[in-house]
C-alpha cells in the first residue's frame, strides 16, 4: 500500500466557468488557470503521484504545454490514473477537502463524487469529498480563491489498466 497527500489552490476571475471535478458549478466567476483550475482534481492527481514517488502534476501537465491548456480536470486525473497503471498501481481509496466561501458546493457533492470516481475507475464510495469555509479568513474567506487537499490509498495490482 501507498499513501499520498496533494494540494491545489486556484484564483476565482470573472469570464471562467466554475469546474469541479467535471462538475459546471453555477456562479459568476471561475478558477484561474492554464488547464480549466479544477482544484480538486488536481490535488488528487497530486496526491497519486506522490504515493508513487513520481514528480507532480506540474513534471506531467506542465502550464508551458499546450497540449494541457483548458483541460478537464477529470481528463488530468484519467491519465494520472493511467500513470499508475504503468507503475502496476491502482488507486483504491480519496479522501479530499474543497475549502470555498462561496458558491455553496454541497448540494453538488454526488456529482462530484461520481466524476471523480469515473476517473479512477473506482466505485463511488471509495471518495470522500467534504467542504469547508475558511471563516471569512484571507483569500479564500474573501472569495478570491478555492483549495482543495486529497488524500490517497494505492496498492500493486498485476495488470495494467
Amino acid at each position: 500500500m501507498r499513501i499520498g497527500i496533494g494540494s491545489d489552490i486556484h484564483r476565482l476571475v470573472k469570464g471562467r466557468p466554475l469546474v469541479i471535478a467535471g462538475v459546471k458549478i453555477p456562479f459568476a466567476k471561475g478558477l484561474l488557470g492554464h488547464s480549466d483550475g479544477d482544484v480538486l482534481c488536481h490535488a488528487i492527481a497530486d496526491a497519486i503521484l506522490g504515493a508513487m514517488a513520481f514528480g507532480d502534476i506540474g513534471t506531467h501537465f506542465p502550464d508551458n504545454d499546450s497540449k494541457w491548456k483548458g483541460v478537464s480536470g477529470l481528463k488530468i486525473l484519467e491519465e494520472t490514473r493511467k500513470i499508475a497503471g504503468r507503475k502496476k498501481m491502482k488507486v483504491r481509496q480519496v479522501d479530499s477537502i474543497l475549502v470555498c466561501q462561496h458558491p455553496l458546493l454541497s448540494p453538488f457533492r454526488d456529482e462530484i463524487q461520481a466524476g471523480i470516481a469515473g476517473a479512477l475507475k473506482i466505485g463511488v464510495e471509495m471518495v470522500g469529498v467534504k467542504f469547508k469555509t475558511n471563516e471569512g479568513l484571507a483569500e479564500i474567506g474573501k472569495g478570491q480563491a478555492i483549495s482543495s487537499l486529497a488524500v490517497v490509498v494505492l496498492s500493486q495490482h498485476t495488470r495494467s489498466k
